[in-house]
């Protein structure tokens, strides 16, 4: 059957078929749609995971890394600002070599108002060793998506080289 849907849309009906049991989300445009229809899934029972509104892009990382920790599956979402503030964390959650899968919706950097799809926020991550999937059109996200799983929690992966 032939779904037509957004892109953050196809990335969250990729996460609730993942079934991750802990969901941390923080909203930031233009990745919001992607936290909201998550937390719809869990509040109508589709999606039994531990949906936590966290009070930053930083905790939202941090609790999936505690997550991560404790050897359950993670998810997050942000764009832009939200990633720069989380930056400390990812370069914790890389160097634990943790499988957090976290979509990252491309947003430009700059003043607020600026909404401009654009790499530069994924670009400052670069250097942390996550791995980074781009996708162009919403099919290729909510395959990204189910993948991105897959990949993380490979031991080849995961483990230290």
């Amino acid at each position: 059957m032939k779904k037509i849907a957004t892109g953050n849309k196809a990335v969250a009906e990729a996460v609730k078929q993942v079934r991750p049991e802990v969901i941390a989300a923080y909203p930031i445009t233009p990745q919001t749609e992607i936290v909201e229809q998550i937390a719809e899934f869990v509040a109508g029972g589709e999606l039994d995971s531990r949906y936590i509104p966290v009070e930053s892009e930083h905790s939202a990382m941090a609790a999936c890394i505690g997550a991560s920790i404790t050897g359950v599956r993670t998810f997050t979402a942000t764009s832009s600002h939200g990633l720069l503030y989380m930056h400390e964390m990812t370069n914790w959650a890389a160097g634990a070599r943790l499988p957090i899968v976290m979509a990252n919706v491309n947003r430009s950097i700059g003043p607020g108002w600026n909404i401009w799809a654009e790499h530069t926020d994924a670009l400052q991550e670069r250097d942390t060793s996550w791995l980074q999937v781009y996708v162009s059109t919403v099919q290729e996200a909510y395959d990204a998506t189910l993948m991105a799983f897959r990949i993380a929690e490979h031991q080849d992966t995961s483990s230290c080289p």
